[in-house]
Protein backbone atom coordinates (compact mmCIF):
# COMPACT_ATOMS: atom_id res chain seq x y z
CA UNK A 1 0.00 0.00 0.00
CA UNK A 2 1.34 3.40 -0.97
CA UNK A 3 2.03 5.71 1.94
CA UNK A 4 -0.30 8.70 1.46
CA UNK A 5 2.23 11.16 2.87
CA UNK A 6 5.69 9.61 3.20
CA UNK A 7 8.37 8.98 0.60
CA UNK A 8 9.09 5.40 -0.41
CA UNK A 9 11.87 3.39 -2.03
CA UNK A 10 12.49 -0.30 -2.65
CA UNK A 11 13.82 -2.65 0.02
CA UNK A 12 16.33 -4.47 -2.19
CA UNK A 13 17.73 -4.51 -5.69
CA UNK A 14 15.57 -5.83 -8.53
CA UNK A 15 16.64 -6.92 -12.02
CA UNK A 16 14.78 -7.01 -15.33
CA UNK A 17 16.48 -8.24 -18.51
CA UNK A 18 15.28 -8.04 -22.08
CA UNK A 19 16.03 -6.23 -25.32
CA UNK A 20 15.28 -2.78 -26.65
CA UNK A 21 12.43 -2.67 -29.14
CA UNK A 22 14.08 -0.01 -31.27
CA UNK A 23 17.73 -1.06 -31.08
CA UNK A 24 17.32 -4.82 -30.67
CA UNK A 25 20.16 -4.81 -28.14
CA UNK A 26 20.14 -6.93 -24.99
CA UNK A 27 19.80 -4.79 -21.89
CA UNK A 28 19.99 -5.44 -18.16
CA UNK A 29 18.05 -3.11 -15.90
CA UNK A 30 18.71 -2.97 -12.16
CA UNK A 31 16.51 -1.03 -9.76
CA UNK A 32 18.35 0.09 -6.62
CA UNK A 33 17.11 1.74 -3.41
CA UNK A 34 17.76 5.48 -3.17
CA UNK A 35 17.90 7.99 -0.35
CA UNK A 36 14.95 10.25 0.54
CA UNK A 37 14.63 13.32 -1.62
CA UNK A 38 16.74 12.00 -4.50
CA UNK A 39 13.83 11.09 -6.79
CA UNK A 40 14.14 8.74 -9.76
CA UNK A 41 17.52 8.73 -11.50
CA UNK A 42 18.66 6.68 -14.49
CA UNK A 43 22.29 5.55 -14.41
CA UNK A 44 24.09 4.29 -17.52
CA UNK A 45 26.23 1.56 -16.00
CA UNK A 46 28.01 1.04 -19.35
CA UNK A 47 29.33 4.60 -19.08
CA UNK A 48 30.11 4.58 -15.36
CA UNK A 49 28.40 5.44 -12.08
CA UNK A 50 28.56 9.17 -12.77
CA UNK A 51 26.58 8.91 -16.04
CA UNK A 52 23.26 9.97 -14.54
CA UNK A 53 20.01 11.38 -15.88
CA UNK A 54 17.32 12.50 -13.40
CA UNK A 55 13.76 11.74 -14.47
CA UNK A 56 12.71 15.36 -14.96
CA UNK A 57 10.63 16.89 -17.71
CA UNK A 58 13.20 19.57 -18.56
CA UNK A 59 15.60 16.81 -19.66
CA UNK A 60 13.18 15.24 -22.12
CA UNK A 61 14.20 15.20 -25.79
CA UNK A 62 11.66 14.99 -28.60
CA UNK A 63 11.63 11.70 -30.52
CA UNK A 64 8.72 9.86 -32.19
CA UNK A 65 6.60 7.33 -30.28
CA UNK A 66 8.49 7.35 -26.96
CA UNK A 67 10.00 9.42 -24.17
CA UNK A 68 13.77 9.86 -24.03
CA UNK A 69 15.87 11.85 -21.55
CA UNK A 70 19.28 13.42 -21.97
CA UNK A 71 21.66 15.22 -19.65
CA UNK A 72 24.86 16.34 -21.33
CA UNK A 73 26.05 13.41 -23.42
CA UNK A 74 24.16 10.80 -21.38
CA UNK A 75 20.85 9.62 -22.83
CA UNK A 76 18.27 7.03 -21.83
CA UNK A 77 15.50 5.91 -24.16
CA UNK A 78 11.89 4.72 -23.91
CA UNK A 79 11.62 5.41 -20.20
CA UNK A 80 7.85 5.84 -19.94
CA UNK A 81 6.94 2.26 -18.99
CA UNK A 82 9.62 2.14 -16.30
CA UNK A 83 8.47 5.47 -14.89
CA UNK A 84 4.83 4.36 -14.95
CA UNK A 85 5.76 1.28 -12.90
CA UNK A 86 7.56 3.36 -10.27
CA UNK A 87 4.87 6.03 -10.12
CA UNK A 88 1.99 3.57 -10.07
CA UNK A 89 3.52 1.73 -7.12
CA UNK A 90 4.23 4.96 -5.24
CA UNK A 91 8.02 4.68 -5.35
CA UNK A 92 9.47 8.17 -4.98
CA UNK A 93 13.21 7.41 -4.82
CA UNK A 94 15.03 4.84 -6.93
CA UNK A 95 18.12 4.47 -9.09
CA UNK A 96 17.56 2.69 -12.41
CA UNK A 97 20.85 1.26 -13.71
CA UNK A 98 20.93 0.24 -17.39
CA UNK A 99 23.81 -1.10 -19.46
CA UNK A 100 22.32 0.25 -22.71
CA UNK A 101 20.60 3.51 -23.62
CA UNK A 102 17.23 1.88 -24.30
CA UNK A 103 15.06 0.29 -21.63
CA UNK A 104 13.96 -3.33 -22.23
CA UNK A 105 10.65 -3.54 -24.08
CA UNK A 106 9.56 -6.82 -22.43
CA UNK A 107 5.94 -7.34 -23.55
CA UNK A 108 5.31 -3.67 -24.25
CA UNK A 109 3.75 -3.02 -20.86
CA UNK A 110 4.96 -2.21 -17.33
CA UNK A 111 4.19 -5.67 -15.94
CA UNK A 112 7.77 -7.01 -15.82
CA UNK A 113 9.01 -3.91 -14.00
CA UNK A 114 6.11 -4.00 -11.55
CA UNK A 115 6.66 -7.69 -10.77
CA UNK A 116 10.35 -7.11 -10.06
CA UNK A 117 9.70 -4.07 -7.85
CA UNK A 118 6.98 -5.83 -5.87
CA UNK A 119 9.27 -8.81 -5.26
CA UNK A 120 11.96 -6.44 -4.01
CA UNK A 121 9.54 -4.85 -1.55
CA UNK A 122 8.62 -1.23 -0.90
CA UNK A 123 9.64 0.61 2.27
CA UNK A 124 8.53 3.91 3.81
CA UNK A 125 11.36 6.39 4.35
CA UNK A 126 9.87 8.63 7.03
CA UNK A 127 10.10 11.92 5.13
CA UNK A 128 7.06 13.64 3.68
CA UNK A 129 6.58 13.17 -0.05
CA UNK A 130 6.48 16.13 -2.41
CA UNK A 131 3.00 16.49 -3.89
CA UNK A 132 1.62 18.81 -6.54
CA UNK A 133 -2.11 19.39 -6.39
CA UNK A 134 -3.75 20.82 -9.49
CA UNK A 135 -5.73 23.87 -8.32
CA UNK A 136 -6.93 25.20 -11.66
CA UNK A 137 -7.63 23.70 -15.06
CA UNK A 138 -4.64 23.44 -17.38
CA UNK A 139 -5.12 22.29 -20.97
CA UNK A 140 -2.66 21.67 -23.80
CA UNK A 141 -4.01 21.31 -27.34
CA UNK A 142 -2.59 20.48 -30.75
CA UNK A 143 -5.11 20.12 -33.55
CA UNK A 144 -7.69 17.55 -32.49
CA UNK A 145 -5.45 16.21 -29.72
CA UNK A 146 -5.46 17.53 -26.17
CA UNK A 147 -4.75 16.71 -22.55
CA UNK A 148 -6.23 18.49 -19.55
CA UNK A 149 -5.59 18.57 -15.80
CA UNK A 150 -8.32 19.60 -13.38
CA UNK A 151 -8.54 19.81 -9.57
CA UNK A 152 -9.61 16.62 -7.80
CA UNK A 153 -12.43 16.98 -5.30
CA UNK A 154 -11.40 13.62 -3.81
CA UNK A 155 -7.71 14.50 -3.50
CA UNK A 156 -6.61 11.67 -5.80
CA UNK A 157 -4.96 11.01 -9.13
CA UNK A 158 -7.23 9.82 -11.94
CA UNK A 159 -6.47 9.37 -15.63
CA UNK A 160 -8.95 9.05 -18.47
CA UNK A 161 -7.78 8.38 -22.01
CA UNK A 162 -10.08 8.81 -25.00
CA UNK A 163 -8.64 6.86 -27.92
CA UNK A 164 -9.88 7.50 -31.46
CA UNK A 165 -8.14 5.46 -34.16
CA UNK A 166 -10.04 6.22 -37.37
CA UNK A 167 -7.39 4.61 -39.57
CA UNK A 168 -8.13 1.20 -38.00
CA UNK A 169 -11.76 0.27 -37.34
CA UNK A 170 -10.63 -2.83 -35.44
CA UNK A 171 -9.28 -0.47 -32.76
CA UNK A 172 -11.71 2.38 -33.31
CA UNK A 173 -12.84 4.42 -30.32
CA UNK A 174 -12.03 3.31 -26.80
CA UNK A 175 -12.08 4.98 -23.38
CA UNK A 176 -10.18 3.94 -20.27
CA UNK A 177 -10.45 5.61 -16.87
CA UNK A 178 -8.70 4.62 -13.65
CA UNK A 179 -8.15 6.13 -10.22
CA UNK A 180 -4.46 5.42 -9.74
CA UNK A 181 -3.76 3.37 -6.63
CA UNK A 182 -1.09 0.66 -6.46
CA UNK A 183 -3.72 -2.06 -6.50
CA UNK A 184 -5.70 -0.68 -9.41
CA UNK A 185 -2.55 0.24 -11.31
CA UNK A 186 -1.24 -3.33 -11.05
CA UNK A 187 -4.50 -4.90 -12.21
CA UNK A 188 -5.87 -2.34 -14.68
CA UNK A 189 -2.94 -0.52 -16.32
CA UNK A 190 0.40 -2.27 -15.75
CA UNK A 191 -0.39 -5.32 -18.00
CA UNK A 192 -1.55 -3.21 -20.96
CA UNK A 193 0.74 -3.37 -23.98
CA UNK A 194 2.06 -1.14 -26.72
CA UNK A 195 0.13 -1.44 -29.98
CA UNK A 196 0.58 -0.45 -33.59
CA UNK A 197 -0.76 -1.32 -37.00
CA UNK A 198 0.88 -3.89 -39.25
CA UNK A 199 1.50 -1.18 -41.84
CA UNK A 200 3.31 0.89 -39.19
CA UNK A 201 5.35 -2.11 -38.05
CA UNK A 202 6.34 -2.88 -41.65
CA UNK A 203 7.42 0.73 -42.19
CA UNK A 204 9.60 0.70 -39.07
CA UNK A 205 11.25 -2.55 -40.15
CA UNK A 206 12.03 -1.06 -43.55
CA UNK A 207 13.85 1.68 -41.64
CA UNK A 208 15.91 -0.94 -39.81
CA UNK A 209 14.02 -0.50 -36.54
CA UNK A 210 12.31 -3.12 -34.41
CA UNK A 211 13.84 -5.99 -36.36
CA UNK A 212 13.96 -8.25 -33.30
CA UNK A 213 10.37 -7.63 -32.23
CA UNK A 214 7.75 -10.25 -33.13
CA UNK A 215 3.98 -10.07 -33.15
CA UNK A 216 3.97 -11.90 -29.83
CA UNK A 217 6.12 -9.27 -28.14
CA UNK A 218 3.42 -6.58 -28.39
CA UNK A 219 0.08 -5.95 -30.13
CA UNK A 220 0.32 -5.63 -33.90
CA UNK A 221 -3.09 -5.16 -35.55
CA UNK A 222 -4.21 -5.99 -39.05
CA UNK A 223 -7.80 -5.54 -40.26
CA UNK A 224 -8.91 -8.66 -38.32
CA UNK A 225 -7.31 -7.83 -34.97
CA UNK A 226 -4.04 -8.63 -33.17
CA UNK A 227 -1.74 -10.87 -35.20
CA UNK A 228 -0.67 -14.05 -33.34
CA UNK A 229 -1.87 -12.50 -30.11
CA UNK A 230 -4.99 -11.52 -28.17
CA UNK A 231 -5.99 -8.53 -26.09
CA UNK A 232 -6.03 -8.72 -22.30
CA UNK A 233 -8.89 -6.20 -22.04
CA UNK A 234 -11.45 -5.09 -24.64
CA UNK A 235 -10.04 -1.55 -24.30
CA UNK A 236 -6.39 -2.53 -23.80
CA UNK A 237 -5.19 0.04 -26.33
CA UNK A 238 -6.82 2.92 -24.43
CA UNK A 239 -5.52 1.51 -21.15
CA UNK A 240 -2.00 1.44 -22.54
CA UNK A 241 -2.34 5.08 -23.55
CA UNK A 242 -3.37 5.88 -19.96
CA UNK A 243 -0.25 4.00 -18.83
CA UNK A 244 1.83 6.24 -21.10
CA UNK A 245 0.19 9.31 -19.59
CA UNK A 246 1.13 8.15 -16.10
CA UNK A 247 4.74 7.53 -17.13
CA UNK A 248 5.06 10.94 -18.76
CA UNK A 249 3.45 12.70 -15.78
CA UNK A 250 6.09 11.08 -13.56
CA UNK A 251 8.57 13.49 -15.14
CA UNK A 252 7.12 16.12 -12.78
CA UNK A 253 9.43 14.57 -10.17
CA UNK A 254 6.74 14.43 -7.49
CA UNK A 255 3.35 12.91 -6.76
CA UNK A 256 0.44 14.51 -8.60
CA UNK A 257 -3.11 15.08 -7.38
CA UNK A 258 -5.70 15.90 -10.01
CA UNK A 259 -8.03 14.59 -12.68
CA UNK A 260 -6.32 14.11 -16.04
CA UNK A 261 -8.22 13.61 -19.29
CA UNK A 262 -6.45 12.99 -22.59
CA UNK A 263 -7.92 12.81 -26.09
CA UNK A 264 -5.79 11.38 -28.90
CA UNK A 265 -2.68 12.79 -27.24
CA UNK A 266 0.90 11.51 -27.32
CA UNK A 267 4.12 11.83 -25.38
CA UNK A 268 4.88 15.37 -26.54
CA UNK A 269 1.58 16.81 -25.29
CA UNK A 270 1.86 14.85 -22.04
CA UNK A 271 5.32 16.30 -21.45
CA UNK A 272 4.17 19.83 -22.22
CA UNK A 273 1.34 19.53 -19.70
CA UNK A 274 3.78 18.16 -17.14
CA UNK A 275 6.12 21.08 -17.76
CA UNK A 276 3.31 23.57 -17.26
CA UNK A 277 2.18 21.88 -14.05
CA UNK A 278 5.70 22.05 -12.64
CA UNK A 279 6.00 25.72 -13.54
CA UNK A 280 2.62 26.67 -12.07
CA UNK A 281 2.36 24.53 -8.97
CA UNK A 282 5.55 22.70 -8.01
CA UNK A 283 7.52 25.45 -6.29
CA UNK A 284 4.69 26.23 -3.87
CA UNK A 285 3.96 22.56 -3.25
CA UNK A 286 7.59 21.67 -2.53
CA UNK A 287 8.03 24.64 -0.24
CA UNK A 288 4.88 23.70 1.69
CA UNK A 289 5.98 20.10 2.19
CA UNK A 290 9.58 20.87 3.09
Amino acid sequence: MISPRMQQTIAARAVVAGFGYWSGRDVRLEFRPAAPGTGITFVRSDLGASARVPARVELRVEVPRRSNLRQGRVEVEMVEHVLAALSGLGIDNCEVWANQPEMPGCDGSSAAFVDALVRAGIVVQGIEANRVAVTETVRVTEGESWIEARPSAKNQLSIEYQLDYPMASIIGRQVARVVVTPERFRSELAPCRTFLLQTEADQLRRQGLGLRVTNRDLLVFDERGPIDNRVRFPNECARHKALDVLGDLALAGCRLVGEFTAHRSGHRLHAELTRQLVERFATTAWRASA
